[in-house]
């Protein structure tokens, strides 16, 4: 496994998400009220960007902005068509130093 730093805790508060770049994938990195959620920025439905659409902290989704599919957060499952498989889903800790981490690969 790869570990990829995200950014230092204080940069990635409650209620925001970082998009980071691991070599040919990129990672949209999410805080939910404390909790880190990691999915691969790529719709599954027509491979465009997952990441920079809306997303619902308490429902823990992301909307893709292209088409309107739903995807968990936690999962990577899709929740509404045109989508109809899941995205990968990352590993995300915070070590002791305070940067928040995700695992890629395996």
């Amino acid at each position: 496994m790869a570990e990829i730093v995200v950014a230092p805790v204080e940069e990635l508060p409650p209620g925001t998400v970082k998009i980071v770049h691991a070599g040919e994938i990129s990672v949209g990195v999410y805080n939910l009220d404390g909790r880190y959620c990691a999915i691969e920025d790529r719709c599954s439905h027509d491979d465009g960007p997952l990441c920079e659409g809306e997303w619902d902290t308490d429902a823990c989704e992301v909307v893709c902005p292209r088409h309107g599919s739903r995807f968990d957060l936690r999962s990577g499952s899709p929740l509404s068509l045109p989508a109809y498989m899941p995205v990968d889903t990352y590993p995300v800790r915070v070590r002791e130093d305070g940067m928040v981490v995700i695992e890629i690969g395996g």
